[in-house]
């Protein structure tokens, strides 16, 4: 049998505590990978590793605040120390809003979105990439169709989001000569607990999500998706049929893709 592609595959995963960065830290630990688990809440981290080491796979839990430039070179390290190698990045913390520009009361949003949801995935890919240089290894970036798309109630995350896609596109082309390969997922609404911790008008999480999650994308197939794009080194991943039909009218109908992103955030789908 055809071992999985990503078996002892040596991955830094960020955010990884819950949503999307937890299901594919399970996921990836059922290929068997090697796992270093990055996230604030250190409780929450050990949980997940404790889960990955059931189903065989090896996993280390580094807490790591993304902003924070000396956290992510610490994780960096202690991933190579225990490893000895980094074979795959995963930039998938991330922070969102929910709140028209003209209701904030400041601008701690805004600077708190791009420190985490830009920032956070250039300083970890900055301290990661000497060795993803030595591997041949991957980068994937785990972006929003509102990196494509800006979405009303949430300017400040399409903001970084949009950030984040440039920065992706011009990595990928840097990186080409080093054989590192650059891969940046696109997912739709997904049924996570991001809207639950999204910024409200003050700068606060919600503690709720505005929408009923019912009918949305779940969580383990989004991550089936995008593991498989990783394994594949897929140029990037738009995961809805919406989203990849969205790119193409926006170029002839713009102001229809206007009317279908207002109504999407109203639907909360």
């Amino acid at each position: 049998m055809k071992r999985p592609t990503l078996a002892e595959n040596v991955v830094v995963i960020t955010g990884a505590s819950l949503g999307l960065g937890r299901e594919l830290a399970l996921q990836l630990a059922d290929q068997g990978a090697c796992l270093g688990l990055a996230a604030r809440d250190a409780d929450r981290l050990e949980e997940v590793a404790v889960r990955c080491r059931q189903r065989g796979a090896k996993a280390i839990v580094i807490p790591t605040d993304v902003s924070q430039h000396s956290d992510c070179a610490r994780l960096m390290e202690r991933v190579v120390s225990e490893y000895g190698r980094i074979d795959t990045l995963v930039n998938n913390a991330g922070l969102s809003m929910f709140a028209r520009f003209d209701e904030l009361q400041n601008l701690k949003v805004m600077e708190q979105l791009m420190q985490v949801n830009y920032f956070g995935s250039v300083y970890c890919t900055f301290y990661a990439l000497p060795h993803l240089k030595g591997t041949r290894g991957r980068i994937v970036g785990i972006c929003s169709l509102a990196g494509k798309t800006g979405l009303p109630t949430r300017s400040g995350y399409s903001a970084s989001k949009h950030a984040v896609a440039g920065f992706y596109e011009a990595l990928r082309v840097e990186c080409e000569k080093d054989g590192v390969s650059v891969t940046v997922i696109f997912p739709g609404f997904v049924a996570t607990a991001i809207r639950e911790r999204a910024l409200g008008p003050d700068g606060r999480p919600l503690g709720r999500s505005p929408y009923s999650e019912t009918g949305v994308m779940t969580v383990e197939k989004c991550t089936r998706l995008m593991v498989k794009a990783i394994a594949d080194r897929k140029r990037e991943l738009v995961m809805t049929i919406r989203g990849k039909v969205g790119q193409w009218l926006k170029l002839a109908a713009p102001r229809l893709v206007d009317n279908l992103a207002r109504k999407a955030v109203e639907r909360g789908r």
